[in-house]
């Protein structure tokens, strides 16, 4: 790596070093040792996403082997001894999970054996016991010390979120995307309750009450529970005023709570904010008392977006990930004593990244639509490149692009749009494009080149996304063919039918919620198939896929290429070998940014 001292399995990082490739996803995945006085992460600085530990407050790096395959997550026991890994082997959505000590000894393999994915790793606090869920249908506690795997129960898409310490009741979380039920179990008598509908739940430390982000209202609350009491710790308030227009203040949009973490001791919970339509806040709760949320250091987050909320054992540090606009993402640590951040492994943001500004501006039928616009530094008009982010219940947010940073220093304009189904917007929000919703969620996106254009704005216009951002790319062009002059489609769905028949079985079950069933839904799937449409394609398009991609299967990708080669379209192909729904690699990434870069720069500005 340039720039690097190497030192046996030590790397150190010079102060004030920077990488110069632009496409570095950074450091992630956050897990603090017990005493918060080391740090393990992920980082990509190898070329591939790898396990490193580091001590806080040094630039030694100390990379965990853990062999040759792309690490997506890391979670440090409570005890200390040993790290969880979530391993992607061949870049696949398919995850294994391994155990190694801090050493990078006694590495082994305890899920995701075979065919089968293994995630949603929990240590339980204070026990040598990992918590997971195999194939969305296991929920699975891996004893390290006694070397065994006890089953908790099995069922069509759950979740193993929690158990108490007295190993009485479970955490469960039951249902497809967008409609999951969490549960406690009786691990006795079998029975069930109901707690609320939502994704994130644990028990206290004396597993007496349980904290929950619930989603049962228009906006999420943290709540805590306990028998039948119910207390609301914090809540999402609704906008200050409707937003139904261009002008209209980032201020009035959500605050929605995105996510918490409780220390082992029960006594403080920590929350993010997903505020001014994708910036961040982070605050914490007295859990002792009343409730009060105590904002800890708004001012001193060290970049826009933030995620990855982790204690260590004893409480005494908060870490986290942080990015914005030319910054990756990287791993810092809050102390509670000092009230300091301090960075583990991070970098600043680079000279004169252009931030970009959030617009606001009415639907079709009114529903407000936003999205981040990242504008050249030459007057415009600007060629223009609307991004369609994946999900599609996720959202753009002011955090690292290289491609879009690249993008507008070329003078190529692009707004990286949160049309209907987003999240950070409120459930009606995320609902709004279910099933036979879907059109409108197209709709959409012509809203956004007509609003670009009758601003000002943009000149000519692309399209591109991934995952369900390349689906709606590629019903973009097929339903407005005349709005775009170039698309890029990245992994995106075609045909909701081949979707369906080859994707894994535990992701075709949880998108029925989103999309409909592939057998009672088939006639509207059919109809929302840009591949039944593909003859009114007019733009030139690029289309790329992981070839161990097994999420949006390879097969979505052939079928349109196919289909345009028959017609003699321009288009092209490009295929990563060993890489999966994401590139993992950074040379994919790097290849990826080089050619997608000139595709767009050809077709938007010649």
């Amino acid at each position: 790596m340039e720039g690097q001292l190497h030192r046996g399995d030590v790397t150190v990082l010079p102060a004030g070093w920077r990488r110069l490739d632009s496409e570095i996803a950074g450091n992630w995945s956050p897990a603090l040792s017990p005493d918060g006085r080391h740090m393990a992460y992920v980082s990509d600085r190898g070329g591939v996403p790898a396990v490193w530990v580091q001590p806080v407050g040094s630039e030694l790096a100390f990379r965990v082997d853990t062999g040759p395959e792309p690490v997506s997550a890391v979670r440090w026991s409570s005890g200390g001894g040993w790290l969880a890994c979530q391993i992607a082997p061949g870049g696949a959505p398919r995850n294994e999970v391994w155990l190694v000590r801090p050493d990078g000894s006694d590495l082994h393999q305890v899920a995701g054996f075979g065919a089968g994915t293994a995630e949603n790793m929990r240590w339980l606090p204070g026990r040598p016991v990992l918590a997971l869920t195999e194939n969305l249908t296991t929920a699975v506690l891996v004893d390290v010390t006694a070397g065994t795997r006890t089953v908790v129960t099995e069922g069509d898409l759950v979740t193993l979120l929690d158990v108490d310490p007295a190993g009485r009741f479970a955490l469960l979380r039951y249902g497809p995307r967008g409609a999951r039920q969490i549960v406690l179990r009786d691990l006795a008598g079998g029975a069930e309750k109901p707690v609320t509908r939502g994704e994130r739940a644990v028990f206290s430390p004396g597993g007496g009450c349980v904290y929950a982000l619930s989603q049962d209202g228009e906006f999420p609350a943290l709540l805590r529970i306990a028998g039948d009491a119910v207390e609301v710790l914090a809540h999402s308030p609704a906008p200050a005023s409707p937003v139904a227009s261009a002008s209209a203040a980032s201020s009035a949009l959500p605050r929605e709570i995105e996510d918490f973490v409780v220390t082992a001791d029960g006594r403080t919970a920590a929350l993010s904010w997903n505020v001014r339509g994708g910036e961040s806040e982070v605050a914490l709760i007295d859990l002792d008392h009343d409730g009060h949320r105590e904002p800890v250091f708004i001012s001193s987050i060290p970049g826009l977006v933030i995620g990855d909320l982790t204690w260590s054992f004893d409480g005494s540090t908060l870490g986290f990930t942080a990015e914005g606009p030319g910054q990756p993402n990287g791993v810092w640590a809050w102390h509670r004593e000092n009230k300091e951040v301090r960075a583990v492994s991070a970098e600043p943001a680079a000279p004169g990244a252009i931030r970009p500004t959030l617009r606001s501006f009415p639907a079709h039928d009114g529903l407000t639509l936003t999205g981040w616009l990242f504008t050249p530094r030459t007057p415009g008009p600007h060629p223009t490149v609307v991004w369609l982010h994946g999900g599609p219940e996720a959202q753009e947010r002011p955090g690292h692009g290289p491609l879009f940073q690249t993008l507008a220093d070329r003078g190529i304009a692009v707004f990286a749009a949160n049309v209907r189904g987003s999240s950070g917007f409120g459930r009606s929000f995320v609902d709004a494009d279910n099933g036979a919703l879907r059109p409108a969620a197209i709709e959409d996106v012509r809203t956004c080149v007509e609003h670009l254009r009758g601003t000002g704005i943009a000149g000519k216009v692309g399209v591109m996304g991934r995952s369900y951002g390349g689906y709606l790319t590629l019903a973009a062009l097929t339903w407005f063919p005349e709005l775009f002059d170039v698309g890029v489609d990245i992994c995106g769905m075609s045909n909701f039918a081949t979707f369906y028949e080859h994707t894994e079985p535990w992701i075709a079950s949880a998108a029925v919620s989103k999309y409909g069933h592939p057998v009672h839904d088939a006639d509207l799937l059919r109809e929302l198939s840009p591949i039944h449409r593909i003859d009114r394609l007019r733009a030139p398009l690029m289309v790329v896929h992981g070839a161990n991609d097994s999420n949006v299967p390879v097969i979505e990708a052939e079928q349109v290429v196919a289909a345009l080669a028959a017609r003699d379209h321009p288009h092209r192909y490009l295929l990563f070998p060993g890489e999966g729904h994401e590139l993992l690699h950074r040379a994919a990434r790097a290849e990826f940014l080089r050619e997608t870069l000139a595709w767009l720069e050809t077709h938007l500005t010649e």
